[in-house]
């Protein structure tokens, strides 16, 4: 399957928060068992955009066990990211809640 087909299957099966905050960085098969992973791109949250931001690495990773696919099990593994706030010091990550709310805002 070709990698377009691939994130267009996955665009119209997994939630749209993964899809337009996450790069899927890597799918496997194993069995009766579907693996996606998805690392969460560079993009600063929007509540953060008048802030000097730079990333930091990254949040351990997550496994979700979603809704089965024809059957198979599935699995997500999801990499959050974590910025610095330059002006505090502290650590910044998206606010996923404010993230829901816009979503469902958008498509009113």
């Amino acid at each position: 399957m070709s990698p377009n087909a691939l994130f267009a299957a996955v665009n119209l099966l997994l939630p749209e928060v993964l899809v337009s905050h996450f790069d899927l960085t890597k799918h496997e098969i194993k069995g009766e068992e579907i693996h996606f992973y998805f690392t969460e791109l560079n993009n600063i949250p929007e509540e953060f955009a008048k802030v000097t931001l730079h990333s930091k690495g990254f949040f351990p990773q997550a496994t979700v066990q979603d809704f089965p696919i024809r059957g198979k099990n599935v699995y997500l593994y999801i990499t959050r990211r974590r910025w610095l706030n330059e002006v505090t010091g502290k650590v910044v990550t998206r606010d996923w809640d404010l993230v829901d709310i816009l979503h469902n805002e958008n498509n009113k």
